[in-house]
């Protein structure tokens, strides 16, 4: 090569080179204020997965019985048209919001995860828990799922007052019959409903059985504590015949919190062919 087009070569070097080691100290410097106009002082929102969903403490399903059983222990409920006639007119309604003590029913008005919450969404989640009963077999499958303009739904906590981190949301679902239809055969009266899972924590039903004979308490205790999740049930010793207003029942034990126990009849209305589980009160 002719030394003229060297000398030409290496001035047109030069500066490619002066261009090279600037953009090497300056070019990443300059790019992060670039990127930092863009950013900073803006205020930027992205939707985060699950960003409703807190913490929950955990608890077994015994021991939510036993929190429930207990919020109810402490509260005169209608729970059957039977035994409604029992008490006196001015017990038969309470304003829950009112209660205090160590075990408390409140009403409230939003989900675990804070979303608001209709009654029809207590009504859908029971129509679930009667579709599961009646595939176990405890519900017969005469009965009818509900209908909104029959039932009403009113979603419960159930509090621990001592420790509120042990509460459980609980639906109770009534049969209104100034709502509608004033005819119970084959329908769902009084149920509590567990508003997580949809499970059937009581409930009382009128059905086409006719005798207590026709009724398996056994079976029935059985396939409703393996469908809730709970530990084996015992039977319960030294029941009082007097404890209900029919003679036909039999009770049974569930293990529950700091070595207390639940107590959960079988039950039936012979005449009204009304059968009932509920966590006894």
């Amino acid at each position: 090569m002719k030394t003229g087009n060297r000398k030409k070569i290496s001035l047109l070097l030069i500066p490619l080179a002066v261009l090279i080691t600037g953009l090497a100290i300056w070019g990443p410097e300059a790019l992060a204020g670039y990127r930092d106009r863009h950013i900073l002082d803006r205020i930027r929102s992205q939707e985060a997965e699950n960003s409703t969903a807190g913490y929950r403490y955990a608890l077994s399903s015994n021991d939510k019985l036993y929190i429930l059983s207990k919020c109810l222990n402490n509260q005169i409920l209608p729970e059957s048209d039977q035994n409604a006639m029992t008490r006196p007119e001015e017990n038969r309604s309470l304003d829950y919001q009112e209660l205090t003590g160590t075990y408390a029913m409140v009403v409230n008005r939003k989900d675990a995860n804070g979303q608001e919450v209709e009654e029809k969404d207590g009504i859908e989640l029971c129509n679930q828990g009667i579709r599961e009963l009646k595939e176990t077999g405890i519900l017969p499958e005469s009965v009818r799922e509900l209908t909104e303009w029959s039932y009403s739904a009113v979603l419960y906590s159930a509090i621990d007052v001592p420790e509120p981190r042990n509460n459980v949301l609980v639906w109770k679902i009534s049969f209104d019959t100034g709502r509608g239809t004033a005819d119970r055969s084959d329908r769902i009266l009084d149920a509590y409903v567990d508003a997580d899972t949809g499970r059937i924590y009581e409930f009382y039903v009128r059905t086409d059985l006719s005798k207590w004979q026709d009724v398996d308490p056994d079976v029935i205790i059985e396939t409703w504590a393996a469908y809730m999740g709970l530990e084996e049930p015992e039977e319960y010793q030294g029941s009082n015949p007097l404890s209900e207003t029919t003679p036909y029942f039999k009770k049974y034990t569930f293990s529950g919190m700091e070595d207390g126990i639940t107590v959960v009849t079988v039950g039936f209305y012979e005449g009204i062919n009304e059968l009932f589980l509920k966590i006894s009160r």
